[in-house]
């Protein structure tokens, strides 16, 4: 059998080589310059529309939520949220305790609201995902 000539790379090939590792690192930079340097937000949400964004980079103070027949005091600190009283009759809001970190959600199903952190750098020792 006769060799194929066009098996060999060319210029071209070097080319696009050249243009996909230099997107590469700049796609890498990019999300190095761009990556979780956000502060951490509160976000509320009733009924799966939100009412409140609440930084938490230098919060203090408490506010009072309504839904229904029930009302929530939720104490912001710096870099945390926690419901402090609730009129729900479970009240698995309130034993959730303190949340800090993004990802983490404080929820009171009978009053359908929902406290969900945003941003913050992640933890160092924080699973990256669960198969399962």
């Amino acid at each position: 059998m006769k060799p194929f000539s066009k098996l060999r790379p060319t210029a071209w090939d070097g080319l696009v080589v050249l243009c996909v590792a230099a997107l590469a690192i700049a796609l890498a930079l990019f999300q190095w310059r761009t990556g979780p340097s956000q502060g951490l937000t509160a976000v509320v949400s009733v009924d799966g529309t939100e009412i409140d964004r609440v930084s938490l980079e230098d919060a203090a103070g408490e506010k009072t939520y309504q839904a229904g027949a029930y009302t929530l005091t939720v104490e912001y600190a710096a870099g945390s949220a926690r419901v402090r009283t609730s009129n729900c009759p479970t009240q698995d809001c309130v034993h959730t305790g303190v949340v800090s970190r993004g990802g983490q959600s404080i929820v009171c199903l009978p009053a359908r609201i929902v406290i969900r952190l945003e941003g913050g750098a992640p933890a160092p020792d924080a699973v990256d995902a669960v198969l399962g």
